[in-house]
């Protein structure tokens, strides 16, 4: 077996890397966040709050995002057709530890920024 192979297969196993997986890509991450933020939100309410998301990927990723059971999606049988998106229970387990990785990346900024002018 070789180095890849073997490096392949033991991510395969590691928790982590699953629930990357799962939310890792440009766009799950501010929809899934948009979400927290806003509650239940309708397609066009998600495409506003997403600075440069296109109806395509818009579209795909929410997919993916049900697909995963992150996301609810609600259609309504009404005219004009209603459709919302909300977060499921493990979405909104999700939140806690996206809001201790953002605490996590401003500290980090910080130290960054602290050593930049520190070399100036």
């Amino acid at each position: 077996m070789d180095d890849r192979a073997l490096y392949k297969s033991s991510l395969d196993n590691c928790p982590l890397t699953f629930a990357l997986n799962l939310i890792g890509g440009k766009w799950r991450l501010p929809i899934i966040w948009a979400l927290s933020k806003n509650g239940t939100m309708r397609y066009n309410e998600l495409k506003r709050s997403i600075y440069g998301i296109t109806n395509m990927m818009l579209t795909q990723t929410l997919k993916e995002l049900e697909l995963n059971g992150i996301i609810n999606r609600k259609q309504f049988m009404e005219v004009p057709p209603r459709v919302e998106y909300s977060l499921t229970n493990n979405g909104e387990n999700l939140i806690p530890a996206l809001k201790a990785l953002a605490n996590w990346g401003n500290e980090m900024k910080q130290v960054t920024v602290s050593q930049e002018l520190s070399q100036l």
